[in-house]
């Protein structure tokens, strides 16, 4: 009977870290692609205009599609726009079930009128990329370093590379200092990173679901584990950071009400002399440009200037 019971009791437990897994890391892609879908709410709708024309912008300009292929044999889809040879290169990742047209209307466009050339990716599992499990960064952050060794083949390794993330996309970018990068990865720039997957994961089950941190991380750390075949505690932003020589520019909003403001001051505590931060009042999720244009250009191109000496 103790045997059927705890029987029992595994399927029970299994089945529910499935169905987290499900929730929280499968990409069904359906219904990720619209590059409009601006989200619902009273932080977005003011800024949906402003928002539509920047994508319109970005939606009409030419691109050569291209693939690479990430550590574990997936292949992973990007949109190239070439300005000029020789022209520094930034790469964009995008956020969680996001476009990274959508994510970047901001980025690309402030790229693009700098003259630089740029890469936008589709985050594994998402848009034209192979794969069906988001990972929040852990398998994500490796895909970064992917891209650069593409980009180094195709441009040449004397090319500047300023790697550019939103959300999860930003963390994967932080996180990627953490490995052997190419010297000529001269800067990362992260909007609104949060410091670690299991953070923002239980963050999220707390905010969205009303489940207690506790109860929600064993379930978690399983749907990880069993199905989706990662570890969320594998790296941190904060931990990535710690020996990292390459200058980091942090922008978040402090009404971010998705990743929270906080978590970001985490990443920058871990290494003050290469990790700049800028919050903006009143900003939400990803949108801190549009409550401050002038400011958030005037930081940016600082920060571009930066990443343009030579080591």
């Amino acid at each position: 009977m103790i045997l059927v019971s705890l029987l029992l009791v595994s399927i029970a437990v299994l089945c529910a870290a499935y169905y987290v897994y499900r929730v929280a890391f499968y990409s069904r892609k359906k219904g990720q692609g619209d590059v409009y879908a601006i989200p619902p709410g009273e932080q977005y709708q003011p800024h949906k205009s402003d928002m539509l024309s920047l994508i319109d912008k970005i939606v009409e300009r030419e691109y050569v599609d291209v693939y690479t292929t990430s550590f574990d044999g997936l292949k992973l889809h990007g949109r190239y726009y070439h300005v000029k040879d020789g022209a520094p290169l930034n790469i964009g990742f995008h956020g969680y079930r996001a476009t990274a047209l959508r994510d970047f209307c901001v980025g690309a466009n402030e790229s693009l009128k700098r003259g630089h050339n740029l890469l936008l990716i589709d985050q594994r599992g998402q848009g034209g990329s192979e794969g069906h499990t988001i990972t929040m960064g852990i398998k994500e952050h490796r895909d970064v370093l992917s891209w650069v060794e593409f980009a180094n083949e195709k441009f040449g390794s004397d090319t500047k590379i300023i790697l550019y993330g939103v959300s999860m996309g930003a963390a994967s970018v932080v996180m990627s200092t953490a490995l052997d990068l190419p010297q000529n990865v001269s800067g990362v720039i992260a909007d609104c990173p949060y410091n670690a997957p299991k953070d923002i994961l239980l963050s999220v089950a707390k905010q969205d679901m009303g489940i207690s941190k506790k109860l929600a991380y064993p379930f978690i750390w399983l749907a990880a584990r069993i199905f989706g075949g990662f570890d969320v505690n594998a790296i941190t932003c904060k931990d990535a950071v710690k020996n990292s020589k390459i200058p980091v520019l942090i922008l978040h909003g402090e009404d971010d009400r998705y990743v929270p403001c906080e978590m970001s001051e985490e990443i920058q505590r871990a290494n003050e002399d290469k990790v700049e931060r800028y919050t903006f009042p009143l900003a939400g999720h990803g949108i801190s440009f549009f409550s401050d244009k002038e400011r958030y250009r005037e930081i940016t191109e600082e920060f571009f200037e930066l990443c343009s000496k030579d080591k």
